[in-house]
This record gives C-alpha cells, structure tokens and sequence, in this order.
C-alpha cells in the first residue's frame, strides 16, 4: 500500500506484504516436498500468455485458486502447485516482433525461438514478481515455459503417440484460415463479432435471357462461384433445377442444383455455393465433386483468379465489384444488415477459407466418448459442464493441427522426396527441427532425401498438454504415476471449450484416463458497466495500482467475495470495504493480545476452566462455523467460506463477545478471567486459520507479531487448518447467545436514541418475557447483559410487560428505571 497507510496505528498493509513475500521465499514454505508421504494435491495451474503485465483478470482467477491451493496444504496434503509461462503463441510472436522490430519469418526457427526466450525473459520475470505480489503459494521452482525443451519434446512425443494411434491424417482440404496471422485455425478459435453489411440482390443470367435474383453479403466471391442451389421442395424454384446460370460480370457458366440444406425462406431461396464462403460451400463442393475455384490469397487479397480485381484487398474488391454490378445493370436492391461473423479470437479478423495440406486429429467420431468422459469430472460449478456438452454436441471438423507460422513448436515429420512417405523422429531424438535436423535413416524406398515440414503446431496442442509436461511424461515414470491424473484444474469459463475440452481430449487418448478428477471455473473480471474489460474499450483496471493504493490482501478479499463461475463487476468501494475489514481485524487482534498476554493457552488445560454462557456461544458458534467453512472449501466454495468468517468475526466475536467479556477481563475473578481468555485466544486463532487462504499476509503479521507463541511452527500458513469440535456444539447456547445479544443490541439503541453514551450507566433494567421458553437462557445470560450494558441491577420477569416496555423482538420487551 504505497504511503497511503491504513487507517489503523501502525498498520502500513503494503510493508507487512512486502516482508512476508521475502519470508516466504527465504524459507521455501510452499516448496514441493517429491520425498513426502502426506496426501498429495496437484494443480494443473493455467500458464498465463507471455504479451505483457498482470491484467485484473489474471488477478482475480489466479487468487481463487490460490484460496483452494492454501486450504489444502492446512488440510495436511503435500501440494503440488506449479506456474508456467504460455510463450509459443502468436500472443507472444507479436509481443517479441513490436518489442524487438523484427519479423519471426527473418530468422532460422532454432534462432527465433532463443531471441523469444530471451525477450520474455524480462516480461516473464515481471510477470512472476506480479503473481508473487498477490501472494501466490505456489513454488516457482517448478517454473516451465511452453516453448522449452521439455514442452516441446512433450508435444511432439504426443503427435507420435497419436500418429501410432491411427488418429493423425494429413489431407489437402478447405481449411479455415486468418488473412492478418496468415495462418490456419481452428473452429475452437473462432468467435463471433458483429459487423455492418448488407443484402446485396444480384442477377444472374440464365440460357434463355431470363434472370433470377441471388441475395448475398459477399459478392467479391462471385469469381469463386461454382454452383446454384435450390431446395428441392420449393415449388416456386423448381422448374430452375438443371438449368445452367451466367455468373455477372466474369461470365462463366454454373449448373443449378437441388438441396435440402438451402432455406427457402432466406433471402430469395436461391443460394451461391463459392470456394468458399462457408461450412455449407465445402459441404456442397464434397458432396457433389464441384469444381475448385481460390480467389482469395493467403494474405486476404484477390487472387489471379478474379481478374481484374487482382490483388485488391477485400472489402475494396466487394465495393468495387458492387459499383460494376450496378452499371452493368445487374445489382436490385441492397438492405443493410447487422450480422454475426466468424472471426479469429486472437486478431478479431474475419476468417476465410482456402485450400491447404495440413495435418487433423481425427476425434468426430469420439464426440459421445468425450460427453460421457467428462460426466465422470467433477465440475464446480456443475452448470459448467453444459458449456463443454454444447461445443461438443456443435463439433463439425476434425481438429487442425498445422498452423503457418516460424515460430512454435515443429511438427516433427519428413516427406520422402521420391515416394512422398511420412517419416518420423523417434522418441529419443526429440524435440526436432525437421528445417534443421534430418531422418536418422534412409526411407523404405532407399531414398534419403526428405522434404522437411514446415508447419507448427496449433499452440493449443501443447497447452492441452500441461498436465503431461508437469508430470514429466515418459522422461520420469514414477513421478509420472504419482502426479497424473492431477486433483483441479482451475480455469476460466472463456476457455472450456479451448483448453479444457482439448485437454481431455488428450487424457482420453494417450492415457485412457481423465486429466484430472475436479475442474474449477472462475469468471471474469468485469468493468465497473459490467462489460468486458478491454485495451480497445479503454476500460481495463490495473491490479498493481489497486494493489498499491490497498494492498494485495485487499485485492484477494474482494475476489473471494465473488460466487464461484460468476463474472463479477470490479466496483472500487469493495476494496474501501476490505481495507476496512482488515483494519477491523487488526485492530481486534491487538486488543485481544492486550488482555490475553498474561495468558499461557498452550499449558491451559480447558477441562480445567469455568465456561461461562457467552463463553459457550461463541465457543458453539466457532466450531459450527469451521464446520460449515470446511465443507464449503472442500466444494471450493470459497465465497461461502469467506463471507461467513467475516461476518463471525465482525458481528459476532468483535462486536459482542470481546464487548461482554471486557469486565470479567479487567476484574478480580481469576476463573472467569482465564476461562475468558482461553475463549478469546481459542476463537481467534481458530478465524485467523479460516482467514488464512484468503488474506494470507495480515493473518500471517497478527499471528506472528502478537501471538506467535501461540504458533506451532515457523508460519501460520503451516498451521493445521481447524477441525470443528463436535462436544463444543450446543445449540442450547447458541440460541441462548442469539438472544442475549438481540436484548444487548436494543439496549444500545436506548442509548444512541437517547443521546447516552455506549458505556453510560443504566439504572435498573427489567426484562420481560411472555412466556417461560427462554426464562432458563435469558437468567443465564443476565451477568453478561448486565455488564455489557453497564445496568445497575437487571431483573428477569415472566409476564406481561407494560406499557412503555420497549420491544426486543418476538415475546421478549425491556424497561429501564433511571437511577
């Protein structure tokens, strides 16, 4: 927190974070132990994209499972917390290229990949100080990056492994593909956006001099069309099935053909099939042996063979081709139109579809395996699952693999020169370079001549592989089997169909196994309006200035108040609340440690004490409430496991039971003294565990600055998460404390509405009580309701009260008698 302390003596958040970070460090507390033999909990933690700092996002995903990784290791699991860096994408590309201003294509692969590396080594240790900022436990010694040696050899060990499967095919098909990134993509990186455009009616010209009319957003493919089609159901249309039609402006003539996929209510029913516009075209051109006409260039201009509209960009060509159309008299009306288009998720440029050999998996026919599979996962929220079910259920292509671009990881494979045939590295020459590296034998035709190939992989190939590459797949077998399948995978909702699903998809086939037994779903971090944070928009919040004006536990605290899965508004005045509640907490501790510190609790026998009815409230309310928090982390619930400690601490212990128990503390009573301070330790250590995971650095400062001999070990963070003691569970007292506190609530309201002050003397009180149920709880309670509110006498009375009694709530009224 900058200089901007907190309101609170002494209490600068920003320096007890700062220390503590070092500490943690300097003693290596979440360092994974290989040699343990405590139950293990693995993480398949999300290696964020190496393209710049920490955004707000990152921060709010990353501390949610940080709650569930600390919760476990006070569980008593040996956990296994791992961070990567995602640095083989075109995130990363664009980030080396603007950085060092120069071009991947410019440089051997081998050359390229060592200038990345080197290049994001800055970015990454940035990033990794920001992640260490929010008070991450996870053990940086485990650090990977997607583009080192050992993921790329996993990569490539995979595409071997699924090539011996049957399952890898390498085929010249219409591919989808993005004209600013030239290269391939798959259906997982398509999104939709939004753009103005209109219904264009264009004429086509049939043998007999009769026209017919063809709606279209995409006349600049007209040199691309190869075919008309008509629904064979449509009657209006009919008599057009087998005729030939003129195509406008480049002339050549296209049959007319009949299909049931052609909706004859959109547009004018007649539709276009061109190499391509979309899925349906490529349908058409297999279904029906079209010819092949490729009219866009890897680069997004016109190609020769839409002369002469050659080498105009698109949307140029389109306006063009519109103006031609509309002199040669062959364009009707145009209505304008909004319409969703498919766009690549990385650039947000419209996508095209050309004709390219490129390598698929092949898993359609896997579709119902992978629902079924991923039923067996626990997924949290359990609404999630309907997100994968869907994408899924939606699937259309096989997934393509090749992308075309230098920099990532090679697809390790040679083509024979002479017989064209698939030749691959083995296991132990990986990972390859085939543009560097040749076969180590000669082809099965004798040839050693070997064309090398030139693609990548997808980046999301080796993403889906995280659990493999921190299991250390086929390079440690017995680490392997110890950590595979992992325990939670923690993710966001935006990527289930990107990274969870291809995740499983490569459990499922190189394992037979799912990846892991839990999934975790968190959501977004949204502006203050609810939108999606964007540079474009302008709208983006910097964690590290909320971090610096806060604190980083304040941070936390407010991601821990979002409900798991849920997008949550970043509103500022959360983190006015938080700062609040951890001064609140602070503040409380001290106290406590001001009348606790003749205390000994660890030599305390409690069997020993005289428990009074406050003392045994809090004490149930404790332990039910450990109960309830201990069952909602272990749902990673941890909104509800937050929301109820604080609410205990602040409501319940600081508000109340420190209030009713100040006389017994500065009096005379030696047991009732010690059996005070035995509660007082006892509850607040027992919320300083629960707060733990989340407000890790000011939980660790109250323990080890103000009850450190009260620690078992070197940290809190070490400490034995707090087991709820079933014998101390009445719900005799807690009702009991129910009351007596609503009856000390009202009481104060007398004050504050009678401008008394809080610790101002009453007279005498006489509460009245309608019926006999809570005469025994109530006359139990009396010492401490008498103190608290400062009564000179208090009188407990079964019956009607009169008049000017005022109301408490149901049955129980008071008055006081001015002394």
């Amino acid at each position: 927190m900058s200089k901007e302390k907190s309101k609170g003596k002494g209490l600068d958040l920003g320096e007890i974070e700062e220390k503590w970070q070092q500490e943690w460090k300097k003693s290596g507390i979440y360092k994974f132990d290989f040699e343990s033999d405590r139950p293990l909990f693995s993480i398949d933690t999300p290696p964020p994209t190496v393209s710049g700092g920490m955004h707000l996002g990152h921060a709010f995903a990353y501390v949610q499972q940080d709650f569930i990784a600390r919760y476990k290791k006070m569980r008593g699991y040996n956990v296994f917390h791992p961070f990567g860096f995602d640095d083989n994408g075109l995130a990363t590309e664009r980030f080396v290229g603007a950085a060092k201003g120069i071009r991947a294509a410019d440089f051997e692969r081998d050359e390229y990949i060592k200038i990345c590396l080197e290049t994001t080594k800055e970015a990454e240790q940035e990033m990794q100080n920001d992640w260490s900022r929010l008070g991450m436990s996870v053990d940086w010694s485990l650090l990977y990056r997607t583009i080192d040696t050992l993921s790329r050899k996993t990569a490539q060990r995979s595409f071997l492994d699924i090539y011996e499967k049957g399952r890898l095919y390498r085929t010249l098909a219409p591919v989808m593909w993005c004209p600013k990134c030239e290269t391939t993509i798959a259906q997982a990186e398509l999104e939709d956006k939004e753009f103005d455009s209109s219904f264009n009616d264009v004429l086509f010209e049939l043998e007999g001099g009769e026209k017919i009319t063809i709606a279209t957003t995409r006349p600049e493919l007209l040199p691309a069309c190869v075919a008309i089609f008509i629904n064979p159901e449509d009657k209006k249309h009919k008599n057009l099935a087998g005729q030939e039609a003129k195509v406008p402006l480049f002339n050549h003539k296209v049959p007319i053909l009949e299909d049931r996929r052609v909706d004859p209510e959109k547009g004018t029913g007649i539709v276009m099939c061109c190499t391509f516009g979309d899925q349906t075209d490529m349908e058409w051109y297999k279904a029906y042996k079209l010819p092949l006409k490729i009219v866009i260039t890897k680069d997004g201009k016109m190609a020769e063979e839409a002369a002469p509209y050659s080498g105009m960009k698109m949307k140029a060509a389109r306006k063009k081709i519109l103006e031609d159309l509309e002199k040669a008299g062959l364009l009707g009306d145009r209505k304008p139109i909004t319409h969703a288009v498919n766009v690549h998720e990385r650039c947000k440029t419209e996508i095209e579809f050309i004709v390219a050999k490129v390598w698929y998996l092949k898993y359609l026919d896997l579709k119902d395996e992978f629902i079924a599979q991923a039923d067996k996962v626990n997924w949290h929220p359990a609404h999630m699952k309907s997100r994968l079910d869907n994408w899924v259920q939606g699937l259309q292509w096989d997934w393509c693999l090749s992308r075309q671009r230098h920099y990532g990881v090679p697809i390790p494979v040679w083509y024979c020169k002479k017989c064209e045939k698939v030749m691959l590295p083995s296991d132990s020459e990986l990972p390859v370079d085939p543009l560097k590296d040749k076969p180590k034998q000669k082809c099965i035709c004798s040839s050693d001549e070997f064309v090398p190939e030139k693609d990548v992989f997808d980046t999301w190939f080796i993403s889906s592989l995280t659990p493999q590459i921190n299991a250390k797949w086929r390079e440690d077998d017995k680490f392997f089997r110890k950590i595979y399948p992992m325990d939670l995978r923690p993710q966001g909702h935006d990527i289930i169909s990107l990274w969870a699903f291809n995740t499983i998809v490569k459990g499922i086939l190189h394992h037979s196994q799912l990846p892991w037994r839990d999934i975790m779903i968190n959501g977004w971090a949204l502006d203050p309006k609810g939108k999606k944070m964007s540079k474009s928009l302008g709208n983006t919040i910097d964690p590290k200035e909320m971090i610096k004006k806060y604190s980083a536990d304040v941070l936390r605290y407010w991601a821990a108040s979002a409900s798991l899965g849920e997008d949550v508004p970043f509103q500022e005045k959360e983190m006015v609340s938080g700062n609040k509640f951890l001064v609140k907490l602070f503040n409380a501790a001290r106290f406590v440690a001001t009348l606790t510190e003749d205390f000994d609790f660890g030599k305390t026998d409690e069997k020993d004490l005289k428990f009074r009815a406050t003392d045994k409230w809090i004490l149930s309310r404790v332990n039910s409430l450990c109960r309830g928090v201990t069952a909602e982390m272990d749902k990673y619930e941890f909104s509800k496991g937050l929301g109820p400690v604080r609410d205990f601490f602040w409501l319940e212990f600081a508000d109340f039971y420190i209030e009713e128990v100040k006389y017994r503390l500065y009096g005379k009573n030696t047991e009732s003294k010690k059996a005070a301070q035995f509660t007082l330790l006892y509850v607040l250590s027992n919320c300083m565990k629960m707060l733990a995971p989340f407000i890790p650095h000011i939980t660790e400062e109250i323990m080890q600055s103000v009850f450190k001999k009260h620690l078992g070990g070197k940290s809190l963070h070490l400490e034995k998460w707090p087991e709820a003691d079933e014998g101390k569970i009445s719900e005799y007292y807690e009702l009991l404390g129910l009351k007596m506190n609503e009856i000390i609530s009202a009481l104060r309201k007398y004050k504050t509405e009678g401008r008394m002050a809080l610790n101002a003397e009453l007279g005498e009180v006489t509460i009245f009580l309608e019926g006999r149920e809570l005469e025994k709880k109530i006359n139990e309670a009396a010492p401490e309701i008498k103190e608290t509110a400062k009564a000179k006498v208090l009188n407990v009375v079964v019956g009607s009260a009169p008049e000017n009694a005022v109301p408490v709530g149901r049955g129980i009224s008071f008055s006081v008698e001015k002394s």
